[in-house]
């Protein structure tokens, strides 16, 4: 039986020629890059990390890897704790030994490149009782690895555990592990809001209003496509975690990665209040360093006319809390 290959939003094709991989390398080979900037790392609020059971934190672990805690579940976003990614070594240290993450309920994997699905990091926190929850036709794959508790998602399904609502949103891009198995399962981001069952420990107040945590977006890997407009008419967002790295040379890379200027205007696209830039500075993964995605990103900030506060840009092991409020 054929297997079954999915595809973009309007077919949009990611492949690339032999060539096409030739002469990038040609490219590279020409480049004098700077990559002795790196991002810093902070001391992780071990104390609080393991106690928080109410507000709602994001803590950076390095590339698209993120522990969130929401709704009192803790959830790990594309778990990569790799010291190497093929022949490049990490550039930064973990913002969190993996020894050190409390017990993770729920696995987000976006899709099945090395880079955000390291099965290493996966296994070591995998334990009973653990959800992973994958793009559809990765199941089965999961699933003989030994991740029984897994559930796959298409595109605009959504599942429900505890107080959390986990909806599978399209992204731009494409996925591959061997030779053999290109686009053979689906890629996306990720939307979490609270499940709403009016009981206690969520109740409304006088007015009406209810204490519920922001709308979470993490975005994956992506190129800018029509669907980041389509995700923001279907969501109320509050945080967006964007992509802005891997994006040189962009006549290569533009169909599945955005540059800077184009993750901003994907975070206006979806409508968030404010963004939390990932993807960049932890794996050379193309030719631009994290330095200039972080100036290019800054000077398209201000060229748009965006608020400081609204791009929060955070260190590895750095946590941002935000409380409740009130809708």
């Amino acid at each position: 039986m054929p297997k079954i290959r999915y595809n973009n939003m309007d077919n949009v094709s990611t492949d690339k020629t032999l060539k096409q991989f030739r002469q990038w390398r040609q490219e590279r080979r020409q480049k004098k890059k700077d990559y002795s900037f790196q991002i810093p790392n902070m001391p992780p609020d071990l104390e609080y990390l393991h106690g928080n059971r109410q507000d709602t934190s994001i803590t950076w672990i390095g590339h698209s890897t993120f522990f969130i805690q929401y709704e009192g579940l803790n959830i790990m976003t594309d778990p990569v704790w790799a010291k190497r990614m093929g022949f490049e070594r990490r550039l930064g240290a973990p913002g969190l030994l993996i020894d050190d993450v409390p017990p993770v309920d729920i696995i987000l994997i976006s899709h099945s490149h090395y880079d955000h699905m390291h099965m290493a990091s996966i296994r070591k926190l995998y334990r009973a009782g653990t959800t992973l929850i994958v793009p559809v036709g990765l199941r089965a794959k999961m699933v003989r690895k030994g991740f029984h508790n897994c559930r796959e998602l298409k595109w605009w399904e959504h599942v429900v555990i505890g107080q959390v609502k986990i909806s599978f949103v399209p992204t731009q891009h494409w996925t591959r592990r061997t030779p053999f198995d290109t686009n053979t399962s689906h890629w996306g981001g990720f939307v979490l809001e609270p499940h709403e069952t009016g009981e206690a420990g969520n109740a409304g107040a006088e007015d009406g209003t209810r204490m519920l945590p922001p709308n979470v977006y993490f975005a994956g890997d992506s190129g800018y496509f029509a669907g980041f407009k389509e995700i923001g008419r279907r969501f109320n967002l509050h945080v967006a975690l964007m992509p802005i790295g891997a994006y040189e040379p962009e006549w290569f890379m533009t169909s599945q990665h955005v540059n800077p200027e184009e993750a901003l205007q994907a975070f206006l696209d979806v409508g968030a209040d404010m963004m939390i830039p990932m993807h960049y500075g932890t794996f050379r993964l193309a030719d631009d360093t994290a330095r200039e995605a972080l100036d290019r990103m800054e000077a398209e900030r201000v060229r748009l006319g965006l608020s400081e506060e609204r791009i929060k840009v955070m260190h590895y092991g750095e946590t941002l809390t935000i409380h409740p409020e009130r809708r």
